[in-house]
């Protein structure tokens, strides 16, 4: 099998807008994975968000979490690298979310931190349950021991198109992301999908040209830009098609399988069959 390393996005590319993941495609990635094919997910979630996919599938191996912030192993959730963040640095974002009242999350490789966590609304923490996330009250900084790894802000789509067009204009030190329709995330200016992929590709020894990635929106580009394949979803903006080597169909519409069909098992089916 040429594809000795496959990179899957999560959310809007593995799973259904529903957040499901098919019994279709988990039986076609167990496929590929017995013929020995290593898959890892490559995901803007933390890990406590990311590993239960791979456990379900039945995968070891890795994660990339925080879009490229950290890579952790599956079976013994050791930590194979982070990057950690300056903690000042963040200040002026805080500020301004706090000013704008805008939705803003501090996160650690394991761990979610809310101001005023604890006062938050059912509806805001069902949110949080789909990515299987309790977020904790955020302490003062001397009390925070962990790593800083990403500042996450969330909100309707129009107000982040704002949020990113002012922040745009600041001095860039960090690499901000629109990871979604509904999320920006800022993280170490050398963090991204693209380069952790590369990082653990050299870590197992396997060439570029052995290297297949499939995503569907822009903190995916760096990582489907840089394996020998890259796959975007049919739902991904026409900016994440053109820099892609080859579309798929949806995430509703079992794309990832199908891709995974066509250069992996050498299968070709027609989009909605």
């Amino acid at each position: 099998m040429k594809y000795k390393l496959i990179a899957l996005d999560v959310d809007g590319t593995l799973l259904t807008d529903d957040h499901e993941l098919t019994p279709g495609t988990m039986e076609t990635i167990r496929a590929i994975a017995d013929q020995g094919a290593e898959f890892v997910l490559c995901t803007g979630r933390a890990p406590i968000s990311s590993l239960p996919f791979m456990r379900r599938i039945g995968l070891e191996g890795y994660v990339i979490t925080h879009n490229g912030a950290v890579t952790v192993d599956v079976r013994t959730e050791e930590v194979v690298h982070e990057f950690a963040l300056d903690r000042q640095g963040l200040e002026p974002y805080m500020e301004y979310c706090r000013k704008h009242k805008v939705h803003f999350d501090i996160n650690t490789t394991f761990t979610v931190y809310v101001e005023g966590a604890s006062r938050l609304s059912q509806e805001v923490l069902d949110i949080y349950s789909k990515f299987f996330v309790v977020p904790q009250d955020l302490p003062a900084w001397a009390e925070l021991r962990e790593p800083i790894v990403k500042l996450t802000v969330s909100g309707e789509m129009e107000q982040l198109d704002r949020v990113f067009a002012e922040w745009s204009e600041w001095p860039q030190k960090l690499n901000m992301l629109r990871s979604g329709d509904f999320f920006i995330d800022l993280m170490h200016k050398d963090a991204s999908k693209g380069a952790a992929l590369q990082k653990l590709a050299e870590k197992r020894g396997i060439p570029v040209e052995n290297v297949m990635a499939i995503g569907n929106y822009y903190n995916d580009l760096t990582m489907l830009t840089f394996a020998g394949l890259g796959v975007a979803m049919d739902n991904s903006p026409q900016e994440v098609k053109a820099a892609a080597d080859a579309v798929t169909a949806s995430n509703n519409e079992e794309g990832v399988k199908l891709a995974l069909e066509k250069y992996c098992l050498g299968i070709t089916r027609e989009m909605g069959e």
